[in-house]
């Protein structure tokens, strides 16, 4: 299985513009999303182009290729016009032999791992950083924000595969990846 990975799209419609085709160019199965997908929250600024109505209509769209779980912008009025469960504060998948600890990363977070076995991956978002590493055994991933980047980082999303998890601009350019064990 082939996976496109994103977070943060906080109601930018241009955050998730690029999904059709880098499903296509990456040719992927399904969508993980890693929660915060109609609001901004109190602490970011506005996407250039909020248009939530917008993102719904294309969330939807997928709605039967996402796996989703709940960010700290999302609410439960947000389950009622979104056609995928998002009400999930974790979700656990198997790839190969590794399993991926997929969460929005305000409840669970780098300070407050889960308890995973060596060669597993801690799948999150919410920091807008991306990153791609592996400490103590365990693979830490985030796809940044395909809408609010932080940190002089660009728009990003990434694939993940039992091989690799890339991240890439939303040019489809490579930005960082890394390969498993």
């Amino acid at each position: 299985m082939k996976y496109l990975v994103i977070s943060d799209i906080h109601g930018s419609l241009s955050g998730v513009s690029f999904i059709e085709e880098a499903l296509k160019m990456h040719q992927t199965n399904r969508i993980l999303a890693l929660g915060d997908f109609l609001y901004h929250g109190p602490r970011n600024n506005l996407p250039i182009d909020y248009a939530v109505k917008d993102v719904i209509a294309v969330l939807n769209s997928y709605s039967t290729n996402i796996t989703a779980v709940r960010g700290n912008c999302d609410a439960e009025v947000d389950q009622m016009v979104l056609d995928f469960p998002l009400t999930a504060d974790y979700n656990i998948l198997n790839i190969a032999d590794r399993s991926i600890f997929m969460t929005h990363g305000h409840i669970y977070s780098l300070d407050h791992m889960p308890k995973l076995a060596a060669e597993d991956c801690f799948l999150y978002g919410h920091t807008h950083i991306p990153q791609a590493e592996k400490t103590n055994g365990i693979y830490l991933l985030n796809p940044g924000s395909v809408s609010i980047p932080k940190g002089g980082h660009p728009a990003s999303y990434a694939v993940l595969d039992e091989k690799s998890f890339t991240i890439y601009t939303l040019d489809h350019k490579i930005y960082m990846t890394l390969k498993f064990d």
